[in-house]
């Protein structure tokens, strides 16, 4: 793969350079975009300046400091803090290309620290030139998420406190069983769900004729490849064989509880990796933390409501 410095491929820039403090919060108003990991870099949202123009939309922000080299393209025009630099294409770019490269910048923020900022450096990180870059991007299609953000529950439930959580192996919530190979030469055409040890699209890798060999309204979790990938199945699938499919025992498993339990599962994948598999058997002893009743059984009424009560929730079902 050939590499090029970062400004090779776009014009890098110093921002607004605004103090959030100084200006007035305005909920309609224009994004402020600062050195945060979080929300795409955007930190408030402000009134607009007199006599100073927002940084144009369609630009990628990458922090210098703070959070270092956290890149995110900007859907809308904004204004910036310090230590945040805007990066304008040399070249047309569609918006995959410009959020791969945001990816690969990001990539580097292991070279920097609190005392190493990006400020000096930025322009000769070295990137994958345009005439040279993975198949994948230019297949990608990014589209605009329009579903509510709402949450189905907006009445509070009892506080998250961890402390008071117990342990449970997955073998007492589940029956942990295996996937199939499955070839993609010997893949028929259809419209049932393949999972395979992907980290994306629910884990879903094609869609195939055969019949499907596990039930919807289980947990799919990677074991090779993408370890410790943890994804809610509602519909009947078919596993391949470097996954387990996870099927509750004594509860029903609704979208929202199995959302909470795979964030959970997820947690535990630095736990293994290529030369320590989460095979079967130790996936059925391996355990996780949950909340309790009285009575010491995992509250699944308490997950449901949390997760209904988070933004977004009301797309979940």
């Amino acid at each position: 793969m050939k590499l090029v410095r970062l400004d090779d491929l776009f014009d890098v820039r110093y921002g607004s350079n605004l103090e959030l403090n100084a200006l007035k919060l305005s909920p309609s108003g224009i994004n402020f975009v600062s050195r945060t990991a979080k929300n795409n870099g955007v930190s408030a949202r402000v009134a607009p300046v007199a006599g100073l123009e927002p940084i144009p939309s369609g630009v990628l922000t990458v922090a210098g400091g703070g959070s270092v080299l956290e890149t995110f393209l900007q859907p809308e025009p904004f204004y910036s803090g310090r230590d945040l630099y805007y990066l304008t294409p040399l070249h047309p770019m569609s918006d995959e290309v410009k959020l791969f490269y945001a990816h690969c910048i990001r990539s580097n923020k292991y070279r920097y620290s609190y005392g190493r900022q990006a400020n000096k450096t930025l322009k000769g990180i070295l990137l994958p030139s345009l005439s040279d870059l993975p198949e994948f991007v230019s297949k990608a299609r990014v589209g605009k998420f329009t579903k509510s953000s709402k949450a189905v529950l907006s009445s509070p439930i009892p506080p998250l406190r961890t402390n008071k959580w117990m342990q449970f192996r997955l073998g007492e919530l589940f029956d942990v069983r295996k996937g199939l190979r499955l070839t993609k030469a010997n893949m028929l055409p259809g419209q049932i769900p393949y999972v395979g040890a992907s980290d994306a699209d629910n884990g879903i890798t094609a869609y195939i004729g055969q019949s499907a060999i596990h039930q919807g309204g289980t947990i799919s979790v990677s074991y090779n490849g993408s370890v410790g990938e943890a994804f809610f199945q509602p519909e009947p699938h078919w596993a391949t064989d470097d996954v387990n499919v996870l099927y509750p025992l004594g509860f029903e498993l609704t979208p929202e509880i199995a959302m909470f339990i795979c964030a959970l599962i997820r947690q535990e994948k630095y736990r293994f990796s290529y030369g320590r598999k989460w095979h079967q058997e130790r996936m059925r002893e391996s355990v996780i933390k949950l909340p309790v009743t009285k009575q010491g059984q995992p509250d699944f009424c308490w997950m449901e409501q949390f997760i209904k009560t988070l933004p977004y929730s009301a797309n979940i079902s």
